[in-house]
């Protein structure tokens, strides 16, 4: 594996402290001298630059005279939880911390392949497999908030006979959504990566320029789509049964 900078600097003051972690964990790292790995350090370089911003926007607020960086955010904030009202219903408002940090964490992420130096960490299907899981946890365990046992009978149909057909479609179902949005992101900004990399190698001007920008547009696009999806599965957990 060829190091980024700042994970072979990471690896340098920290491989110690990680390898330890890791086998606590029992698990046993590719190369034991650099157990960090690049989408590692690019995930954690993406933790402190969004707690950094969110720090920063705090610091900033003002009802009397906000900035601009304010509005991006109130109207980041707004566009989400105006969404998730859409398709979720009244009361849907307090999804929308996790809607913005999961929409935020993955659009940072895409777009970090875009800096020279970096690379995209959703590139690497271990970060949209840990996106998934933990929209997986999360919806499902908003479900069960919502509804308590009664969340378990929603994997049974709404036909008591049929229960014993339809608990493992539901399950499949339900599993298949971490795959489908593992593979959606991954394939996407793993292509769009590669596309990026070939035409700067054969074309180091101009060109590369456009492919870039729609890089950016398919980060953009990777982000609202995941988010949206999680918001759809949410709807579908804590709705009301009819």
């Amino acid at each position: 594996m060829e190091q980024l900078p700042l994970t072979a600097l990471l690896n340098k003051y920290f491989a110690g402290v990680a390898l330890a972690l890791l086998r606590a964990l029992h698990i046993q790292p590719a190369h034991a001298e650099t157990p960090i790995t690049n989408f590692v350090a690019m995930e954690i370089l993406v933790a402190v630059l969004l707690l950094a911003f969110f720090v920063l926007v705090r610091s900033r607020l003002s009802v009397e005279t906000p900035g601009g960086l304010q509005h991006v955010v109130e109207g980041l904030h707004g566009f989400i939880q105006n969404q998730s009202e859409e398709i979720i219903g009244h009361h849907s408002e307090r999804f929308t911390p996790f809607l913005v940090t999961l929409f935020t964490f993955i659009l940072l992420c895409n777009l970090l392949g875009v800096v020279p130096g970096f690379e995209s960490p959703t590139a690497t299907p271990s970060v949209p497999l840990g996106c998934a899981i933990m929209a997986f946890l999360y919806y499902n365990f908003q479900g069960f908030k919502a509804k308590g046992a009664h969340y378990a009978a929603d994997f049974l149909g709404p036909v008591w006979w049929l229960s014993w057909l339809m608990l493992p479609i539901e399950l499949i179902s339900h599993f298949a959504r971490m795959l489908s949005l593992t593979i959606r992101l991954f394939a996407n900004m793993f292509a769009g990566d590669m596309v990026t990399l070939v035409f700067f190698s054969l074309v180091p001007l101009g060109v590369p320029v456009v492919f870039l920008g729609l890089h950016i547009g398919v980060s953009l696009l990777q982000a609202y789509i995941f988010t949206l999806l999680t918001t759809v599965y949410l709807s579908g957990a804590v709705a009301a049964a009819h």
